[in-house]
């Protein structure tokens, strides 16, 4: 029997607490999540399929994890709340079922899908978890950083391009090239389009600076989109005055986020002064900054994220990281060099 006295049992179970106070549900990934052993942006980089398994990116070994997995069923019986499996699959015209392990053991696999859905959860929390479990993710084509060869046809493109098994594919071979492209910018003509549309895709483009994909919007079908325009056509003063309002409700609800962030990072880091936590919050939490506490992760204040956002603050205040970085070190070295110091600060909080 996993014991959960144990420092890896405590921490387990915290975060499988703080999950089910905050959805109702927690699962294999969150927790992972909320450990630090595994980033969001990492989750999403398996889920496009652009490593072969999951393992790859988790920062644990592999008998950890497991460890960790028992742990968690062991928590799970202790509050009677039953397992269920959760289906993965992959953003791919396949929809192929992604692996967990590079040498996807059955056991490791089923371990990997676990879900618990409390007792007590609402109608709603089970509605989302059940969606969370479920939904697919979106189809992503890349936008090309110059010329390149289709592996289906072999004909060289310089156009969008679907990346499958690790190999391009121009959008006639993967049946595309039909769709019309809408830019990102307008929420609702980009929602309303896409429940329009029976197929659709994300296009992205890499930006090396921030070593991730941005979003630059969707395709979707030219049908669908004229219905979504003439929607927007037909409502357009309501959401005018809809947004006037919903702002002021943003901005009220920004405040309560971050007052909320900076009591949990009080919480987990009882020694990092006050002023220093409501700026971090507000920081991490600003609208439209795509930082962590803009994430799903960091809205549920997963301590996972909550962490991150107090790491990133300590790397660039407390350490030479930023000289480091204008001096030409590169950027996996100068982390590494300054890693001691962001321990020993946050031990002193702790």
């Amino acid at each position: 029997m996993a014991d959960l006295g144990t420092r890896l049992g405590r921490r387990v179970t915290a975060a499988a607490d703080a999950a089910v106070a905050r959805r109702g549900a927690v699962s294999v990934l969150d927790t992972f999540t909320a450990l630090g052993w595994v980033t969001d942006r990492a989750v999403d980089t398996w889920r496009q399929g652009r490593v072969d398994a999951l393992q790859e990116l988790v920062q644990a070994p592999l008998d950890t994890q497991r460890a960790a997995i028992g742990l968690l069923t062991a928590w799970a019986g202790e509050r009677g709340i039953e397992r269920r499996e959760g289906e993965y699959l992959a953003a791919a015209r396949d929809r192929r079922e992604l692996r967990f392990t590079s040498d996807a053991a059955p056991d490791d696999e089923r371990g990997f899908r676990g879900h618990w859905v409390s007792p007590t959860a609402t109608a709603a929390q089970r509605g989302r978890e059940e969606r969370r479990r479920t939904k697919a993710p979106d189809l992503e084509v890349q936008e090309a950083e110059g010329p390149w060869e289709c592996a289906s046809c072999g004909l060289a493109d310089e156009g969008p391009k679907l990346v499958e098994d690790g190999a391009p594919h121009c959008l006639t071979c993967v049946d595309l090239d039909h769709l019309e492209f809408l830019p990102a910018g307008d929420a609702t003509l980009t929602r309303r389009a896409r429940k329009e549309s029976v197929l659709s895709a994300v296009v992205v483009r890499w930006v090396p600076s921030r070593r991730r994909f941005r979003r630059l919007g969707l395709l979707v079908e030219e049908r669908a989109l004229a219905t979504a325009e003439e929607q927007c056509l037909a409502d357009d003063d309501a959401r005018a005055r809809r947004r006037e309002r919903d702002a002021v409700r943003r901005a009220a609800r920004d405040v309560v986020f971050q007052e909320r962030f900076a009591a949990e990072i009080t919480r987990l880091f009882p020694g990092c002064p006050h002023d220093r936590s409501r700026r971090i919050a507000e920081h991490a939490g600003a609208r439209g900054s795509g930082r962590v506490g803009r994430s799903a992760a960091g809205r549920d204040l997963d301590p996972g994220a909550v962490r991150r956002a107090v790491v990133a603050s300590v790397r660039h205040e407390d350490t030479p990281y930023d000289r480091l970085l204008m001096e030409g070190v590169p950027r996996e070295e100068a982390r590494a060099r300054i890693a001691d110091g962001i321990d020993r600060v946050l031990a002193g909080w702790a």
